[in-house]
């Protein structure tokens, strides 16, 4: 028997009422909770709702096939899917289990017969209790990584910035930090290599290692100093850190830069162009003795400057087309906040693998800034 703390979730999806009810029965009694949809377009948001463990999934539905019912579930959901159906040829398991199907099971089917497919299916997944500690360690992660982001709102005259943060289901190690100086402001746009609570504490490190050099006056010597600190932790974990740093003199719009890897800042000028702040070399922790250079570049009234994470450029087939999207999304949009809540929406929170953050620096225009 199945105790309260390890409740299994399960999704039926069943147009025949008959076969419907009989497939929650075998499954309430194998300790599943279990709610059920007739059709395939309200069998996918019931389990985008639920986030179960297990579906039972018919082919052939009253409003979508039962494959392309598959192919939306497995764009969202990693629940095992047993397909049922009438069809016995070949080519329809086959298709079934290349469209992600993990078992199929041709109607008539034995009710034990279907009992001992989703025993064998869940002794493949680890037992509830590491998969509870395997949550937990999750959402302390995403805690971690959370506490990692500016809890002020900067005000710099002159200027509009914001920034949007959404972890993936893996949590990964984007961050992005800010602080208001004497000149302007200093920022930071990191993502540590790797998944769950190791990429949340290089994070972090990296987050204190950057504010510690925050009161240096010369850049270079600043990031000198941060990267062979930061380098010394990477190297007893493995690992590396994509790193942008800049550092805005309110006064003349110049930002001087350093980009260790990143690649993914742009200058989105106000007559409508776009530029991609080339990287200085290989990311943090990579190469030992990399030193980087510093750039520059002038934000103008009406430019902006925007950084992103890579959960952004994977939704796009290339470069450019990442850039003019960019571009697309930035452009005459009337507050930084509402670019970077255009630019989050490029990278849609149901098919995002990865973290997705944003930061828009924007220079107002002269009439605004007045």
């Amino acid at each position: 028997m199945v105790s309260p703390s390890e409740s299994r979730r399960a999704v039926v999806i069943e147009d025949d009422p008959d076969i419907r009810g009989l497939l929650v029965r075998v499954l309430v009694k194998q300790g599943f909770d279990v709610t059920q949809a007739g059709a395939g377009l309200a069998g996918v948001e019931e389990v985008r709702r639920v986030q179960p463990d297990l579906v039972t999934l018919d082919l052939n539905l009253p409003d979508l096939d039962g494959l392309e019912v598959c192919k939306l579930l497995r764009e969202f959901s990693d629940a095992f899917i047993v397909m049922l159906t009438a069809r016995a040829d070949e080519l329809d398991k086959l298709t079934g289990l290349d469209n992600g199907a993990d078992e199929y099971l041709s109607k008539p089917f034995s009710p034990r017969e279907l009992q001992s497919r989703i025993n064998a299916l869940f002794r493949r997944r680890p037992s509830a209790a590491a998969d509870s500690a395997a949550r937990s360690e999750l959402q302390r992660a995403t805690e971690v990584q959370k506490s990692l982001l500016p809890q002020e709102n900067i005000q710099v005259e002159g200027y509009d910035v914001a920034g949007v943060f959404r972890p993936s289901r893996n949590v990964g190690g984007d961050f992005y930090d800010w602080y208001q100086t004497p000149d302007g402001l200093h920022l930071t746009f990191a993502d540590a290599m790797g998944k769950g609570m190791g990429a949340a504490l290089i994070a972090a490190t990296v987050r204190a290692v950057m504010r510690s050099t925050g009161l240096r006056h010369d850049l270079d010597t600043a990031f000198r100093a941060a990267s062979k600190a930061i380098a010394a932790d990477l190297d007893s974990s493995n690992s590396f850190v994509t790193l942008f740093h800049a550092r805005l003199d309110a006064a003349s719009g110049t930002v001087s830069y350093v980009d260790a890897g990143h690649g993914l800042a742009l200058h989105v000028q106000s007559g409508g162009t776009v530029h991609r702040l080339p990287s200085g070399g290989p990311p943090v922790g990579a190469w030992p003795g990399t030193e980087w250079p510093q750039s520059a570049l002038d934000l103008l009234p009406g430019d902006s400057l925007v950084v992103v994470s890579d959960g952004v450029l994977d939704v796009f087939d290339s470069v450019e087309d990442f850039t003019d999207a960019v571009l697309r999304a930035t452009h005459h949009q009337e507050s930084a906040q509402a670019a970077s809540t255009a630019i989050l929406a490029l990278a849609p929170a149901a098919t995002a693998e990865d973290d997705v953050t944003v930061v828009v620096v924007r220079r107002l225009p002269q009439e605004a800034a007045a």
